[in-house]
Order: structure tokens, then sequence, then C-alpha cells
């Protein structure tokens, strides 16, 4: 069966464990209204906060190389928004630490923290995100044995040599680690890629066909949520939620 001697797991963060970009509106909604107030000429160039995310966007087309280092190309884009608006550009790193802070605001899915306990406590996990999350600030730091974020190794998912690193870092062979991710490329090609098993997490209908999937069906799992790795993990005799598969039912995984 595809969990029989999975020593360890990995996960992506952004959109498997929460809302990325409910999290990213939010801190965009908190630097637009502390840029109004601390350099108000970029009313002008911004009439809304999802202006900010057409200049991080506009950005990422002129500065492709920094695609991969969200910290930088977001301070690239409130520089372009000051220095447009007559402002000074040195705020921006200023207001990137508030963009920064708000960005750390997120809010889990409903089985992600319940999820997270119960697996950390029989798995050794590895975070690994192409993201700008801080698992300090969130809160889940404590979870996991290994963190890896593409922004400080310089290689990104799906590049196999991140998940090598992880499971150098897990001292575990790949082929005995799953990952899960809701990303179809970065996450599950990647993985498999890696000789990884894969779970793609797949929360909604929307992205659930890709433009083109290789390998057979069985290479990898689908999952709708944590809580079925769970349920999964339980009937191979791994008591991962604490409970027998018979009586484990969402609301009392949840209570």
């Amino acid at each position: 069966m595809y969990l029989n001697d999975v020593a360890a797991l990995s996960l992506d963060l952004d959109d498997t464990l929460w809302d990325f970009d409910a999290a990213v509106r939010g801190a965009e909604t908190m630097l637009y209204h502390w840029l109004l107030q601390h350099a108000p000429l970029t009313a002008a160039v911004l009439p809304e906060p999802a202006s900010l995310q057409q200049y991080r966007q506009r950005m990422a087309m002129l500065r492709p190389d920094l695609v991969d280092t969200p910290a930088r190309l977001r301070k690239a884009s409130i520089h372009e928004v000051l220095r447009l608006a007559g402002e000074d550009p040195a705020l921006s790193e200023r207001a990137y630490a508030v963009f920064y802070a708000a960005r750390q605001q997120v809010t889990f899915f409903e089985d992600a923290l319940p999820a997270l306990e119960w697996l950390s406590q029989r798995y050794p996990m590895a975070a690994i995100s192409n993201g700008n999350a801080d698992l300090d600030m969130i809160g889940i730091r404590h979870f996991f044995s290994v963190i890896l974020f593409s922004r400080d190794l310089g290689i990104a998912k799906p590049d196999p040599q991140i998940f090598h690193v992880a499971a150098t870092a897990l001292d575990v062979a790949p082929a005995q680690i799953l990952h899960i991710g809701d990303d179809w490329q970065l996450d599950v090609q990647g993985a498999l890629s890696a000789g990884f098993r894969a779970a793609w997490l797949v929360r909604t209908a929307q992205g659930t066909t890709p433009a083109r999937m290789e390998g057979a069906a069985d290479a990898w799992l689908t999952l709708n949520n944590l809580h079925e790795l769970c349920l999964m993990a339980d009937a191979h005799e791994h008591p991962v939620c604490g409970q027998g598969s018979a009586s484990l039912s969402l609301p009392s995984y949840f209570s």
C-alpha cells in the first residue's frame, strides 16, 4: 500500500496549511493604510489595496530574477510605488516590515492544526516552501524538525535538489518520505522526481486537472484534506490521530 514504510513527512505551507491569497490580501490592506499614513502621496498611484498586487506583478515581469525571492520582489515593488508617488523610496524597508508581519497572520484550514499535532507526534516532519512564511511568528515551528525555504537555499521546488536536502536533514531515504502539497507541478512532480512519495492536496475542485499529468494515477495520493491522511495512516496501523479508525470521525477529530 502507498503508505507502507513511510518514515517521515514533508509538507508545503501556503495553500496547504492556510489560504495564501487571504493572508496576502490582508497584508496588502495593512500596507496600503500604512503607506497612506506615512507616505500620503502614494494615494495618487494606489487607488485601492489591490493596486499593490498589480505593482508586484508588474515588477515580476520587469525583474524575473526576483521571482524566486518573495521579499526582494515585494520590496522592489514598494520601492517603485514610493518612487512614482514622489515619496522617499527609503521608506520601503519600513513598509515591507509592516507587510511581512501582517502576512504571518494566517487563518489555518480547519484540519491543519489538529493534523499537524498528531502527525508530528508520529513522524519527523520537514516544511519545504518557496514562500515567505515565518513559522516562529505563525506559531508552528515546533511541529517541524526540518524547515527549508527556497529563499535561504537558492533552490526552489520543483527542483529535486531541495527535496534531497530535506531527505538528508531528516536522515531518511527519499522513498520513505511522503510529501504533501497543493501544487501539482511544484509539489507532486517535484517530489516524485526526487524519489519521494507524493500526496496531492486538492481542497477545491478548482485546478484539479493539470494540463499534463505524467505517470500512472497510482503514483501519488489525492487528498481533499489532511484528515484523510490521518485516516489512511491509521488504517495502516499507525495511530496517527490517536484513536482507532473505527471510532475516528470528523466531529471527534476536531473536538
